[in-house]
């Protein structure tokens, strides 16, 4: 009897095989033959779960996308009984700006496939709608914050979620080149934070 593939955890593993390449030698070096070795699977099997380089690239960019999201809102749910929104939106921010030391290499697979997502269109798509869902998440948290008092009353909730979404990004990139610290680019998100304060 043939053996039974899973493709869905191949896929996945193809992924995260591409992103571990991305993390470590940059963009220029995925191609199908490397990143099958990485993933420990044959060339075929690659060309089986992907017809093309930029099908897995888009499908490890949709990888990497939902794992951002994911624990953003993991950090909201853990909470469990609700906390401060400006503690949830600490978590958050944190979570998005990828500053913990185990988000680095999702920290470099994201900054190389924005600046790839310049050339191509269909990346690009993918990052607007994750950055589309993000800012509604943000949203949704100030709104929060508006409603429990500790924000102020007249907050343009949805503006001020654009310009966190700015400033996670912007600190991510800092924080991979050496420009700003982990801890230096947390202090400014809180007293960021702390200004939206009534």
């Amino acid at each position: 009897m043939p053996k039974q593939v899973d493709y869905e955890d191949r896929r996945s593993r193809i992924a995260q095989a591409v992103c571990r390449l991305i993390a470590r030698s940059g963009m220029e070096a995925v191609s199908l033959r490397d990143v099958a070795a990485e993933a420990g699977v044959s060339m075929g099997a690659v060309q089986r779960c992907f017809r093309t380089k930029d099908e897995m690239l888009l499908f490890a960019l949709e990888d990497i996308s939902d794992r951002i999201g994911d624990r953003a809102r993991a950090r909201i749910e853990a909470s469990g009984t609700p906390e401060s929104a400006l503690t949830l939106l600490d978590r958050t921010l944190s979570a998005l700006a990828l500053l913990e030391p185990e988000d680095r290499t999702e920290a470099q697979v994201w900054g190389a496939f924005v600046a790839q997502a310049a050339v191509s269109e269909e990346l690009a798509a993918v990052l607007r709608d994750t950055y589309a869902k993000l800012h509604d998440l943000l949203a949704w948290l100030l709104d929060y914050g508006r409603t429990t008092g500790e924000l102020r009353p007249d907050l343009d909730t949805r503006s001020q979620a654009r310009l966190l979404l700015a400033l996670t990004e912007g600190l991510t990139s800092q924080v991979l080149v050496g420009h700003e610290s982990p801890e230096d680019a947390r202090e400014l998100l809180r007293d960021y934070a702390q200004n939206l304060r009534p």
